[in-house]
């Protein structure tokens, strides 16, 4: 999954447009449920599963693009 992908992920789960490679989750309002959101919209889109610990060390779409790619 690249960063357009998380981007798209992140959109849906914040409902914000303006998202880019290098917004942080959390500092969009993002909470603990929600991210659980994001890592299952990770794992249906790329078939990578990523824990929690991922998630709090990847908070930004570029970030996590990067993890998932590692996973893949």
């Amino acid at each position: 999954m690249n960063v357009d992908g998380v981007i798209a992920i992140f959109r849906r789960v914040l409902e914000i447009e303006e998202i880019n490679a290098d917004s942080d989750f959390f500092e969009l309002g993002g909470d603990s449920l929600l991210a659980t959101r994001v890592l299952s919209g990770v794992a249906r889109g790329s078939g990578v599963e990523l824990t929690f610990d991922d998630f709090l060390l990847s908070p930004t779409p570029g970030a996590l693009a990067k993890r998932i790619g590692a996973g893949e």
